[in-house]
């Protein structure tokens, strides 16, 4: 690599990793706003739900189909299209007068960061293509990812009370305006996949298909009433999937190639992305309730009591890459998951202060960091002519997470108690673990023969 194009990799990391941070920061950001949302559009609490799911069913939804545009048209194209799309489609949100039009913003809000983020993680292999480099470069991303969920809760706290929920939307045009000129700016182009002409349209209204009744099953079961309702939704997800599955055997020009699904790494990195996200966004959407229900904290105070989660995420993300240097892979993700479980299992006994809630969620991110590193890593190490879809299908596993372990662990603690819904996190987080970590053997995952 030469020393300029090694200086414009140090510029055009932490770019990509910023528009990660702001992507998925818009999760978390637009939750904290829900209660001034549904007042200021004197809108039902039933609202509360479809304004938390529709931007997640959008991003993880998409997510393959942003990945296989920008192998078509070329990544920083299409990554600079989602970015400015992003911002643009934010400023009609908070212009919203009615909740069918916020709905319908939320919606194409998710679609833009859904075509933005695989794009700026398959730049961002391309840029540090290196073997240390690589793992710098994806311990920044797991970092700017994981801690972007719980700066969300802090950021939305602060812009709801000081200019009211409007500017949870608003404040992404500057930011992304910056972003998108600074992408053009320090972002190498990757040459396209001119194999091929056409995008697999079919198998990808399938894939969110298969997404949305996934998730609208998982939200019903809080309701008691709609567990018949949801067993339907659940079912016929699967059945769409199948259908999906059936659509990339037979398509000419699948939406997902039929390699990807051969890959043992993409694989496995996408299951623990998964298990990594359904396992701590649902323990902080369970506390940041607690805080601001029962302890009645401020959107903000109970923002800044899950920075922890935040910082040691950080932490958490340099230290995995040393150990990944050292240790293998799915041992670096059965550590991190470990600790996510012994967080969630604290929440358990000490999540009735803000305190102990405050250090429980730091032990959870301190797993995440680990974990989250080395799921990228396992997922991302797989034959350059997959890389494009994987980088879609492992960013996809990660929002599914967020999105149908959220909606099933808050309903399952609805039903029962928080405590009822960590130890669920745990055991799920526990048992991936054990598979991660333990017997049958797993040798050190060696880097998947990278030639076609």
């Amino acid at each position: 690599m030469s020393d300029s194009h090694a200086r414009r990799a140090m510029l055009a990391i932490p770019v990509l990793c910023l528009i990660q941070f702001v992507d998925v920061m818009g999760v978390t950001s637009a939750t904290t706003a829900i209660p001034a949302i549904l007042i200021g559009l004197d809108a039902p609490q039933s609202a509360a739900g479809p304004l938390v799911t529709t931007y997640a069913v959008f991003f993880g939804g998409l997510l393959v189909v942003g990945a296989r545009l920008g192998d078509r048209f070329g990544h920083r194209r299409i990554l600079a299209l989602g970015v400015v799309g992003f911002a643009l489609v934010s400023v009609i949100g908070g212009l919203a007068e009615s909740l069918p039009q916020l709905l319908v913003a939320r919606s194409v809000q998710g679609a833009a960061a859904a075509i933005s983020v695989p794009c700026a993680l398959r730049l961002l292999l391309h840029v540090a293509p290196q073997p240390a480099a690589r793992r710098s470069a994806l311990a920044a991303w797991s970092a700017a990812g994981a801690a972007a969920g719980a700066a969300g809760f802090v950021v939305g706290g602060v812009l709801v009370e000081g200019w009211g929920w409007p500017a949870v939307f608003w404040i992404n045009a500057p930011l992304g305006s910056a972003l998108a000129l600074a992408l053009l700016l320090t972002v190498p182009r990757l040459r396209p996949d001119t194999a091929g002409t056409n995008l697999d349209l079919l198998g990808g209204i399938l894939l969110i298909g298969a997404v949305m009744l996934a998730v609208a099953g998982a939200a019903s079961i809080e309701q008691s009433t709609s567990i018949t309702l949801a067993a339907t939704l659940i079912v016929a997800a699967m059945l769409v999937a199948v259908a999906f599955g059936a659509r990339m055997r037979r398509a000419s020009q699948p939406l997902i190639s039929p390699a990807a699904f051969t890959s043992r790494n993409l694989r496995h990195g996408t299951l623990l992305s998964f298990v990594n996200t359904a396992t701590t966004s649902s323990s902080a959407v369970l506390a940041t309730l607690y805080l601001q229900g029962t302890l009645e904290l401020s959107a903000v105070a109970a923002g800044l009591t899950l920075m922890t989660f935040s910082l040691l995420v950080v932490v958490g993300s340099a230290v995995a890459k040393p150990m990944l240097s050292r240790v293998s892979t799915h041992r670096v993700a059965g550590a991190g998951l470990g600790v996510i479980a012994l967080g969630n299992l604290a929440l358990v006994i000490a999540g009735t202060t803000a305190a102990g809630i405050a250090i429980s969620l730091g032990l959870a991110g301190l797993g995440i960091g680990l974990a989250s590193v080395a799921a990228t890593s396992l997922g991302t190490d797989v034959p350059e002519r997959i890389a494009g879809s994987a980088s879609g299908i492992l960013n996809t596993g990660a929002q599914l997470g967020t999105a149908l372990g959220t909606a099933a662990i808050v309903a399952i603690a609805a039903l029962s108690s928080n405590s009822v819904g960590w130890i669920v996190a745990a055991i799920g987080a526990a048992t991936t673990a054990l598979w991660a970590g333990v017997p049958p053997h797993r040798p050190r995952i060696r880097r998947e023969e990278t030639t076609a």
